[in-house]
């Protein structure tokens, strides 16, 4: 009997614990596929063999040694940000992307895991409504994460979808991590950073999936026959799915069965982002604009995040410099701590009281003279602070010349220049309706 691949591995198999292994007949499952539309009317049902180890331990660690071997370790260099989404059949992925895209300031185009997916293997379980092997879907995700145009983020379209793709994620976050202590304080520090994992699920319910999945599939038919009666546009691939109704609602089971369920057992570990996707177009995009907004508690360290929690929050952070904003909040507190220690006490204890009494009107002005802020890094750990919490802050330095003694000698008056540091703090304020 011929064993799948990921058991010619002897390398990893080896290094990994006796409980890590599994006999190859309590990993083997065999599946009777539909025949496909494209067999010949004179054979029968076909029967394909997924001789499929289910271990994810196994599974991540022959991939990620795979590519250590043909990439070398110091060049498995990953986004900072991934989106892993998801959605039921029909949900409108497809739709939702772009919007996603320009909402998170990410300009690549999506790794969409049904195009990286081409051999006939794949092809047949694909059109079945069935899923495409663990090992492969994995292996092919994280090859293509390593494009270096996916430095700054990255969407990944349909993965996870089973549960040991689940496991295998988690996985994934934690070789991450690791790779982002192994190089903390180091010169290749800032090619490993933190990871960030979004998983987004766009949901609706069995009936209005393939409702939309056949609709689909009339407008496929329709838009073929008129790219074909006038030779302008392109040929779009139908699902076989989107043609037979009892094969949609195939392909709705598996993904509530193999997909839904398996990544709710992400809420706990990852931010986790559950959109209602039925209504219109305009209507699901302003729940993901609702469900995907920033948030600093779940997105800086945890040192940082500590520092100035007890700053109050405002409604949100400009978008298109919140990237650039958590990286220099994070420096801060690595690299500045005693000063940026200081910086948020006197926000706290100085600032934040006059704030809090021009709550109505949402605008404070707040002179300083504290000699902290002679340095022009604790006015930039100040901006930024503010900023974090939801205000805009602009300070303004402003001198003048101050009398300090008199020569005894001369009787001429010796000024000191006076600085005094003005701060323009603006917020949504509190509106009182007034009686008329």
């Amino acid at each position: 009997m011929a064993f799948p691949e990921i058991f010619q591995s002897n390398q990893i198999i080896n290094n990994m614990s006796v409980d890590q292994k599994s006999k190859p007949s309590e990993k083997q499952t065999l599946q009777e596929l539909p025949e496909s539309e494209d067999s010949s009317s004179n054979e029968g049902p076909k029967k394909v063999e997924d001789l499929e180890v289910k271990d994810a331990q196994l599974i991540f660690h022959t991939v990620w040694h795979e590519l250590e071997q043909e990439l070398g370790g110091e060049n498995l260099r990953f986004p900072a940000e991934i989106f892993w989404l998801n959605g039921s059949p029909g949900a409108g992925k497809g739709t939702q992307t772009a919007f996603i895209m320009e909402f998170r300031d990410i300009t690549e185009k999506p790794i969409i895991v049904s195009e990286l997916l081409k051999s006939p293997e794949a092809r047949k379980k694909i059109d079945a409504g069935l899923l495409a092997g663990d090992r492969e879907v994995t292996k092919l995700v994280l090859r293509s994460l390593l494009d270096p145009m996916y430095e700054s983020g990255a969407i990944v379209d349909g993965y996870p979808r089973t549960k040991t793709q689940v496991e295998c994620l988690k996985l994934f976050h934690g070789k991450l991590s690791e790779l982002r202590s192994k190089h903390l304080g180091t010169f290749q520090e800032s090619q490993f950073p933190k990871p960030r994992f979004h998983i987004i699920m766009l949901f609706i319910d069995e009936d209005e999936s393939v409702r939309r999945q056949l609709l689909r599939g009339q407008r496929t038919i329709a838009h073929n026959a008129e790219v074909e009666a006038s030779g302008v546009g392109e040929i779009r691939e139908i699902r076989k799915t989107d043609l037979d109704e009892d094969a949609a609602h195939r392909r709705y089971k598996t993904f509530k069965e193999s997909t839904y369920d398996s990544l709710t057992t992400l809420r706990e570990v990852f931010h986790y982002h559950f959109i209602n996707a039925h209504g219109s177009v305009i209507e699901v995009q302003q729940r993901i604009i609702s469900e995907l907004k920033y948030q600093s508690s779940l997105e800086l360290d945890e040192a940082t995040y500590d520092r100035i929690a007890s700053i109050p929050l405002a409604e949100k952070l400009s978008l298109h410099a919140r990237q650039i904003l958590v990286h220099r909040l994070d420096s801060y507190e690595k690299f500045h701590s005693e000063l940026f220690e200081q910086v948020v006490g006197l926000i706290k204890s100085k600032f934040i009281p006059i704030v809090e009494k021009h709550s109505i009107s949402g605008l404070a002005y707040i002179n300083s003279e504290e000699a902290v802020f002679d340095d022009p890094l604790a006015i930039a750990m100040l901006i930024d602070v503010f900023t974090e919490r939801g205000f805009t802050a602009v300070v303004d330095i402003r001198k003048k010349d101050v009398p300090s003694r008199v020569d005894p000698k001369t009787y001429e008056i010796i000024n000191r220049v006076q600085k005094v540091y003005r701060v323009r703090i603006n917020f949504v304020g509190s509106k009182i309706r007034r009686g008329v």
